[in-house]
């Protein structure tokens, strides 16, 4: 399957975020899920699900402020924009004001996502300098609005060097980045993407991001475990999330085929949500998917497959 054939697409939905900063449309909120009370515990999911901007626009419009309540309302507790970087300053700071009022989490924004780069496989000085302008940037995001989490995906792999050569440079570069973002606490996420929809990356799975993390051995450079990726590129995907447990800060969601909402396709989310609520985790689960039916009619159904999945 390519990456124009999924349900979503990485690339359309960064590009849409970055389109939603001219969103400015004050649209009323219309009504809830029929048969849920807004503001009540019973409409609380247990874990963190965090929809994204456009997510739900069929009932709350284009102004995400009116998303962000539309969200609440439905008993989500984050939310979560891959280009939250490259919005506008004051734009950044109205969400995040609402975030807070409705008590709601953030969840990572992309740092440096280049699909097409030999980057931090490399000991480039330019490309090392780029790297931490580019940390520094997402530091001043961060702090901004009071972000913990940044994500980073490592770039293309290289054809004239040695793999291993490769896996320490990105280690170095990591932790380039990691002194960078650790006087202020922000912690970088590092995202294993398949290599069918994403071919040429360095960084395709579970067991090889965790090797990088133990190697940079920071606190601040996690794994962000995305289930649909996960799922195509080595599956096993509750043995790999307790083998990597002390290392993964955060899950991206989606199922496989399609990469719509979960009960769309073959993995048991239910399960694997009662499975790492069970661990403990507190964290969130970034919904990066897309809808298996169009309008009202689909982000109704979205809601409800979180709703069974969430019923453990």
């Amino acid at each position: 399957m390519t990456e124009k054939k999924e349900g979503f697409s990485r690339r359309k939905f960064l590009g849409g975020a970055a389109a939603s900063m001219a969103a400015l449309a004050a649209n009323p909120l219309t009504a809830g899920i029929p048969g849920r009370s807004s503001g009540t515990d019973k409409a609380v999911f247990k874990l963190k699900y965090a929809p994204y901007f456009g997510m739900f626009k069929a009932h709350a419009g284009e102004d995400p402020i009116y998303q962000l309540k539309f969200m609440a309302d439905q008993g989500f507790r984050a939310m979560f924009d891959n280009g939250f970087m490259k919005k506008p300053a004051p734009l950044q700071e109205s969400i995040a004001r609402e975030l807070e009022r409705l008590n709601m989490g953030l969840g990572p924004f992309v740092a440096y996502a280049d699909f097409s780069k030999e980057s931090f496989v490399t000991r480039d000085k330019d490309v090392r300098q780029m790297l931490a302008k580019t940390m520094k940037k997402a530091v001043e995001t961060a702090e901004r609005v009071n972000a913990k989490w940044t994500l980073v995906v490592p770039g293309r792999y290289g054809q004239k060097l040695e793999w291993d050569y490769q896996t320490a440079n990105v280690i170095d570069n990591l932790k380039l980045c990691v002194d960078i973002c650790e006087p202020s606490g922000l912690v970088i996420v590092i995202e294993p993407l398949n290599r069918w929809n994403h071919p040429g990356l360095f960084l395709t799975g579970i067991p090889q991001a965790y090797q990088i993390c133990k190697a940079v051995n920071s606190p601040n450079c996690k794994i962000v475990n995305d289930l649909y990726h996960q799922q195509i590129s080595e599956g096993n995907l509750i043995p790999n999330i307790d083998r990597a447990w002390d290392e993964i800060a955060s899950f991206h969601l989606g199922d496989n085929p399609g990469r719509n909402e979960p009960t769309t396709g073959e993995i048991n989310f239910k399960n694997i949500f009662k499975h790492i609520h069970g661990k403990g985790y507190r964290g969130i689960l970034c919904m990066e998917h897309g809808k298996s039916l169009q309008g009202k009619q689909g982000e109704k159904a979205l809601i409800e497959a979180y709703r069974a999945c969430d019923d453990f």
